[in-house]
């Protein structure tokens, strides 16, 4: 996400280091340089040149402060006008105070709508509120089929309409009958799926505006794949046109985007990004936050968002208890296979190491390897649940099952008891070091390494 726009403003923004004052001169070819990196990264013409201009002038004849450096205070300045271009600050839901709140999501088809609604009420469960599934979507093969899946995973209800087994094909209908459901069932969200086209067409948007007015949502959430470029920032305006929306959501930021949309979008719409998508997982999705987006753009990481992440999976009273396990090295095989699946459910690795600060742009060629757990997973559940208690038992012969259970080599059983006996020592080391009376997060020693 946004690999190839960070080195190449990287590379702008190091032709004014080792500069003694910013002037006209020595920030014409930067600012050349910059207005580039956005173009290549597919964003708006109109809208770099606007950005590029505002720099231009926001820094030009400044007096270079005693305390940075020209080249510090320039990033400060395209920091401050990439966050202005993203939306300044983070836009929430709008919450109606008459249960329920009603959420209508639409656009393309192919943009990841009924994963996305999934995943906006798996978001939404998470922080206490209690949703329903509207499966509007009434042409697409499968689409009801697909969202009753994905939903049942989280278990959260989906309303759709059935006769004689079949969809019946009346979204306005599916969408005005859920919102009665929803009140019945003291659901306090209704998530309305709707219908997506491969174009847009006045089919569609009949119809979804239908939809619209009939069930009169407090939201519109327009979903759009980061990947289409400037397409999605031309749809993004006819959908505005027509249905108003309240806000965008910019999905599959994972794949090999060149960021372009995201940073023009809400430029030409003027509207907020209200929520981000990296990846197919539930869980893989997050309120989007501009000033975090700019500084990873920037490469200075996203530390915020990791602390957040972490700490949706780790609480003080979990790694109290995990602290009192590793100083008594009751700390077993079990326990380290929870936190392998707290970790995993924080999100795609590199996604995770991209946040560090410093370490983002230096990951660009390098393949981490989401599946890198799963070979330690296998040997673990080819334990007895007392071999994962104590490991120490594991013999010859066990090895040997548990290696032809988990279809690995017995090197590869031998090598991970051996990093867990190795680990569990570095931490009770490191918990004596630290003192009893502060607290460790064992997912710092966690490696698939």
């Amino acid at each position: 996400m946004f690999d190839n726009l960070s080195e190449k403003l990287e590379g702008a923004l190091k032709s004014i280091t080792g500069k003694g004052r910013i002037d006209e001169l020595n920030i014409a070819e930067t600012i050349r340089e910059i207005r580039r990196a956005l173009l290549d990264a597919d964003v708006n013409y109109q809208v770099a040149r606007e950005v590029t201009e505002r720099i231009k002038d926001e820094t030009v004849g400044q007096k270079v402060l005693s305390s940075v450096s020209p080249g510090q205070q320039l990033i400060k300045i395209v920091y401050d006008e990439l966050v202005d271009l993203l939306g300044t600050n983070q836009e929430p839901i709008q919450f109606s105070q008459k249960p329920p709140t009603v959420i209508l999501v639409a656009g393309l088809q192919g943009s990841g709508k009924t994963t996305f609604c999934s995943k906006l009420a798996l978001h939404l469960k998470s922080q206490g509120k209690s949703p329903m599934l509207a499966a509007a979507d009434v042409y697409r093969p499968a689409a009801v089929d697909q969202l009753e899946t994905l939903a049942a995973s989280i278990d959260v209800p989906v309303f759709s309409i059935r006769k004689d087994g079949n969809v019946v094909k009346d979204a306005v209908n599916v969408a005005r009958e859920a919102v009665t459901a929803a009140r019945k069932a003291t659901r306090d969200v209704l998530i309305v799926d709707t219908a997506g086209r491969m174009h847009v067409d006045e089919e569609m948007m009949h119809e979804v505006e239908a939809i619209r007015d009939s069930i009169s949502p407090d939201e519109i959430l327009f979903v759009v794949d980061s990947m289409t470029g400037q397409d999605a920032v031309n749809t993004a305006k006819e959908f505005n046109d027509r249905l108003n929306f309240d806000g965008v959501v910019l999905t599959k930021l994972d794949g090999d985007t060149r960021g372009g949309a995201a940073l023009s979008i809400r430029s030409v719409v003027q509207k907020p990004i209200k929520f981000a998508s990296t990846g197919e997982k539930l869980e893989a999705l997050s309120a989007f936050y501009p000033d975090r987006m700019a500084q990873r753009i920037l490469g200075m990481g996203d530390v915020v968002s990791f602390v957040e992440k972490a700490q949706e999976q780790f609480d003080e009273k979990q790694a109290e208890k995990l602290r009192k396990k590793i100083s008594t090295e009751k700390f077993d095989l079990e326990d380290f296979y929870d936190q392998l699946q707290r970790i995993k459910k924080m999100g795609p690795m590199k996604d995770l190491v991209g946040m560090i600060p410093g370490i983002g742009r230096k990951l660009n060629d390098l393949e981490v390897d989401e599946d890198a757990f799963k070979h330690i997973e296998a040997i673990i559940q080819s334990m007895t649940t007392d071999e994962r208690s104590r490991p120490e038992i594991i013999n010859g012969s066990r090895r040997k099952r548990i290696a032809a259970g988990s279809g690995v080599e017995v090197r590869d059983v031998n090598q991970l008891l051996k990093q867990f006996k190795d680990m569990r020592k570095m931490m009770k080391t490191m918990t004596k070091m630290l003192g009893k009376g502060r607290g460790i997060d064992p997912s710092t020693f966690l490696s698939p390494n």
